[in-house]
């Protein structure tokens, strides 16, 4: 017999705690009231034989019920009265909102998980908080009544994680590629006020970074513009700057020749090109969205999307000036030119590029220049990417999630106007030690926990179904996603592959150290990783197949949460060295940050991983101070170009307020064995008076991190 749990769930049916619930009431009572141990024995006897009789399963406040019934005809009437006024308070106590400390805490500044859950927010801040106050809100909600009691008890253990719960309530997907050809060329519309088609590359830039504003505002992910969309309206400048200069010289009584016109008018598109990048990268970085952050925007480099010509020489110029301006990087309070987090840049690196004496070289050097100094931009091959993705190049959204190919009903693939529905992450450490090392049983776990993410996945999906347009109208209908109608469902966009949704993964390192005793780049232990990755990939084909909705595999960019796994796993199977020793776990597929390993073998190791990370990934390699070594980050740079679809090198990008220092700023250990950054020359400690940036999850982060990670951050080798 099962019995209907409140949250809707059916579970075994079990007399035992009927008996429990009976026992406490009846030491709440002086022992004149108290039923005797026969007497309990018949109340939950007799109403164990009314649940049978029923012809349904009876849900808990039914049980309860006849436990008051049963009570009352043993003629224990004080006790039946402190069993109502128990379950009254109960009940009272579920309704309450469980979150009312998290948010007085958070408001106090004295939440350490929530202070630093996200590297590039400021918790202190009023938008901020309220951000974070609403997503306590919408947390509370999903736990209580939008997942299964099931779901969330795994995601509290972390067996899986339920990622953007805070957003969960609301009708909200996770990342997009904006097609902002269809805004800019067609017109859009941006708070019910109509914008025609810019009539100038720099009106472009504006109305590009209003619209990315709006659509922060509108979802809970990154999202991904190509500067390719904004290369036509250089034209549109050259030609306005071309009939204004011929009508002032020919006003001023001066022969205005062709050659003479042309020459003037570049200059001046030049100079729009730079106030153009100027204002993209100055809005995107202080544009604060309604969640409280800089809007989070990857801008796309590649030269091969537009045709040869005039077209792509001057995505060639709007190019260069973005990476020359990142060079530059933007000034903190004090003046100081420092490495801002967003937005975040990715060069394609192409046949016409990769080499001394191809057409677009100057580019190349100007691009490794910008990564020694700023990090960025990420590198993309476009010779790997296009045999992994049916010919086709285009960016990933936000840190690394990746569309799957797509074909339109005319047959044309098409990427711009995409998204990705949300992401469920499975733990795979949790997996292996769950299984004690025996085969058949973590193959069985797998299965199992696999089935619970699918349910979890299935969640996001039908949270998404029926959403109807006008709940973002800048995404839904006015081409940022789609030219939906006005009260149109947005569902014909969850199926056929429009959209991807995300199975992420965690932790691939350890649950092969756990199961074979050796790293997965170990050659003996390689194939087992291979076997792991192809069965979270054959799982996400079946899922597929069963639903038409495009699942995929997704190397998960645990922030936060890899704090979290770690602590869950140590809470669970206690202390396992080079498994659960540590305050974090390995993201997605990487070799782990400790093992030594030089760049190019790295990079060359974890391509066949990234093969089957369809849905998403990103590899790194740490490197030093780079800057007098150029040549080095380009021979790096034509590695990932033979060998690896994408990747990013990380280096260090600091500053300290104090002393004026400019170069790493160090973690240490506290008296209290707490990690901490501190100034090498002035030892100064104090966050806020520090400029520390560090690639975390395929993103820069500034606002500083929880333990595990900064744990992560320290541990790190050199590949270089």
């Amino acid at each position: 017999m099962n019995i209907i749990k409140r949250s809707g769930m059916e579970v075994t049916f079990d007399s035992v705690k009927i008996e429990d619930a009976v026992r406490k009431a009846n030491a709440s009572v002086q022992d004149e009231h108290r039923l005797s141990d026969s007497q309990i024995k018949t109340v939950v006897t007799n109403v164990t034989k009314l649940c049978t009789k029923m012809n349904h399963s009876p849900n808990v406040e039914e049980i309860q019920d006849l436990v008051e019934e049963e009570i009352m005809k043993q003629k224990t009437y004080r006790l039946a009265s402190n069993y109502i006024t128990y379950r009254y308070k109960r009940e009272l106590v579920r309704k309450s909102n469980s979150t009312d400390e998290q948010i007085l805490s958070l408001l106090e500044c004295n939440n350490e998980e929530v202070l630093q859950e996200n590297s590039n927010k400021n918790p202190i801040v009023n938008s901020v908080q309220r951000d974070y106050m609403a997503g306590e809100v919408s947390k509370d909600i999903t736990r209580r009544f939008l997942l299964p009691a099931d779901i969330v008890d795994a995601h509290e253990k972390g067996l899986i994680h339920f990622h953007d719960s805070d957003y969960f309530a609301q009708h909200m997907h996770n990342c997009c590629l904006v097609n902002l050809e269809d805004m800019l060329q067609n017109g859009t519309i941006i708070s019910e006020t109509m914008i025609e088609k810019p009539r100038s590359f720099s009106t472009a830039c504006n109305v590009a970074t209003q619209a990315i504003a709006q659509i922060a505002s509108s979802q809970y992910g990154g999202q991904s513009i190509t500067l390719s969309h904004l290369a036509p309206f250089v034209q549109v400048s050259r030609e306005k700057f071309r009939r204004e200069v011929r009508q002032e010289l020919e006003s001023q009584g001066f022969e205005a020749t062709d050659e003479m016109v042309a020459k003037m008018a570049e200059m001046r598109v030049v100079r729009e090109i730079k106030q153009g990048v100027q204002m993209i990268q100055y809005q995107v970085i202080t544009l604060m969205t309604t969640n409280g952050q800089a809007p989070f925007v990857t801008v796309f480099m590649y030269l091969n999307e537009v045709p040869e010509g005039q077209l792509r020489d001057d995505l060639a110029l709007i190019i260069k000036e973005m990476l020359l301006q990142r060079i530059q990087g933007v000034k903190n309070e004090q003046g100081i030119y420092i490495t801002p987090a967003f937005p975040k840049l990715i060069y394609v690196l192409e046949e016409n590029n990769i080499e001394e004496g191809t057409p677009y070289w100057e580019l190349t050097n100007l691009a490794a220049r910008c990564t020694a100094k700023r990090m960025v931009p990420d590198y993309i091959s476009e010779k790997i990417i296009k045999k992994l993705k049916d010919g086709n190049c285009y960016p990933c959204m936000g840190c690394r999630s990746f569309l799957t190919p797509y074909k339109d009903e005319n047959g044309q693939y098409k990427f711009y106007g995409r998204f990705n529905q949300g992401v469920v992450t499975l733990n795979l450490v949790d997996a292996a030690c769950s299984s004690g090392g025996n085969m058949v049983k973590f193959w069985r776990i797998m299965d199992e926990r696999l089935e619970l993410c699918k349910r979890a996945l299935m969640c996001r999906h039908d949270r998404l179904k029926g959403t109807l347009s006008d709940a973002a109208p800048i995404l839904w209908q006015n081409g940022a996603l789609a030219r939906l109608n006005k009260g149109e469902s947005i569902d014909r966009l969850l199926y056929g592959g429009y959209s991807t949704i995300s199975l992420g993964y965690a932790g691939l390192c350890e649950c092969v150290r756990y199961m074979t005793g050796r790293s997965h780049t170990d050659p003996e232990s390689t194939p087992f990783a291979l076997e792991v990755m192809n069965y979270l990939n054959d799982t996400c084909h079946k899922w597929a197949d069963e639903t038409n909705i495009a699942f995929s595999l997704y190397g998960t960019p645990l922030e936060s949460t890899t704090y979290k796994f770690a602590k869950c796993l140590q809470k669970r199977f206690g202390i396992i060295p080079k498994v659960t020793d540590k305050n974090y776990i390995t993201n997605s597929y990487h070799i782990h940050v400790t093992e030594p390993v030089n760049a190019f073998d790295k990079l060359s190791f974890e391509a066949q991983f990234q093969e089957l990370s369809p849905g998403g990934a990103i590899s790194y390699v740490e490197v030093p101070n780079m800057q007098d070594n150029i040549e080095a980050v380009l021979s790096v740079m034509q590695h990932i170009y033979d060998h690896i679809m994408y990747a990013e090198l990380n280096t260090k990008s600091d500053y300290c307020q104090l002393c004026g220092y400019n170069g790493e700023i160090r973690i240490v250990e506290d008296n209290h064995k707490k990690l901490v950054w501190e100034c090498p020359k002035c030892k100064n400690r104090n966050q806020d008076k520090m400029n520390v940036a560090r690639r975390t999850c395929g993103y820069i982060g500034t606002q500083f991190w929880n333990q595990g990670r900064t744990q992560e951050i320290r541990e790190r080798v050199l590949h270089l």
